[in-house]
């Protein structure tokens, strides 16, 4: 088999990970989530933990992504510790991983990196830039309904027809009446059906959509993401920036 001169990043981040005992670390946080003779070989949980770094430094976001950028490059198969000759894990098994790993392991993981980053002085923190974007959540707006009444938009909409003197309205009565009547999607009369968390939100695009925020702290000297937090969409930045900043990491 062809071998890998390696590639200098990758390199250096091993090297920074095996003195940090990186992949002890993670075994022993994960032991609780696998079994231990139940079952084909697991992919180890170092392993999968580099996978996911491969997907931040290269840009990728999706598992199928990244099990192809691993399988395709002998660099990479080097920093994964994948011998040659073994199939590289595919993106099936990343899915039942992270299916297994509680948030909370991948937040003390997340929280491990940035102390490794601190201690050898490639975290800076001085300062800090936050950037935030609203997300679509995966609920439709058509099942939005009354917070006080439980009703859904239509059977709400027949209603305000209905009082409006439209008797018996039809499908097309009631397009007709709410284009003309004035839109009030208020947060505090409106919640998801199906996604209770989400928040009515007006969209970068100008689209009005079920949503939610992401915000990121980052160090702007090394480039570190110092926070990840997803918030309500219906809040401003001005009230999330503290907590983004204060994220306990």
């Amino acid at each position: 088999m062809p071998r890998s001169p390696g590639h200098a990043f990758y390199d250096r981040l091993n090297r920074i990970l095996a003195e940090s005992e990186f992949d002890r670390f993670v075994e022993d946080l994960c032991r609780p989530h696998y079994a231990e003779e139940v079952g084909r070989p697991s992919v180890p949980p170092g392993t999968y933990f580099r996978m996911l770094f491969v997907g931040y430094f290269e840009g990728i976001d999706s598992q199928r992504g990244i099990a192809w950028r691993c399988a395709d490059s002998l660099s990479l198969r080097a920093f994964l510790a994948i011998p040659f000759g073994e199939a590289s894990p595919d993106h099936s098994s990343l899915t039942k991983i992270r299916k297994r790993l509680p948030e909370v392991i991948h937040e003390r993981v997340f929280a491990h990196v940035l102390a490794i980053a601190h201690d050898k002085e490639l975290l800076k923190g001085k300062t800090v830039g936050v950037d935030s974007t609203t997300l679509e959540a995966n609920a439709a707006m058509r099942a939005i309904v009354r917070k006080d009444t439980g009703e859904g938009y239509r059977t709400y909409l027949k209603r305000l027809a209905t009082e409006a003197g439209i008797e018996n309205p039809t499908d097309e009565d009631l397009r007709r009446f709410d284009r003309t009547r004035p839109k009030k999607g208020s947060n505090k009369e409106w919640k998801s059906a199906t996604d209770a968390d989400s928040r009515i939100a007006k969209m970068k695009d100008g689209r009005t959509h079920l949503a939610y925020k992401a915000e990121h702290a980052v160090d702007l000297d090394s480039g570190l993401v110092l926070a990840a937090a997803v918030h309500s969409a219906d809040q401003g930045d001005a009230a999330t920036l503290v907590d983004s900043c204060c994220e306990p990491r």
